[in-house]
């Protein structure tokens, strides 16, 4: 018998060789461990998405809280605005309108 035939009859009969168990073994075992990288996958995504959301949502919450705070001290400035305003400009104006010439102490007189 040659080897050709040998090989179809092994085939036809439903005979694996030796290479094509070994071909099915490592795509098998391919298939597993695919599945087994989803698998860990799809978990580690889960508990990504947890602690994402548990993260934001006190996010959320130092947001408002930042935002409180800032509301607080645009209040607080507009309230010190508003009594210390007319004060300031009246000691502006004082300045500025109050002109008291005077000779400055580094002026030589050069005659």
């Amino acid at each position: 018998m040659s080897f050709s035939l040998c090989i179809k009859l092994t085939r036809h009969l439903g005979w694996r060789t030796e290479k094509e168990g070994k071909e099915k073994r490592l795509k098998q075992a391919k298939e597993e461990a695919m599945a087994e990288i989803d698998q860990y996958r799809m978990q580690r995504d889960k508990e990504f998405r947890l602690k994402q959301s548990k993260i934001m949502g006190s996010q959320g919450n130092l947001s408002e809280e930042v935002e409180e705070q800032t509301q607080g001290k645009i209040k607080e400035l507009n309230g010190s605005y508003n009594k210390y305003m007319e004060s300031v400009l009246k000691q502006l104006l004082n300045a500025v309108c109050d002109v008291k010439p005077e000779i400055h102490v580094n002026y030589r007189a050069t005659n």
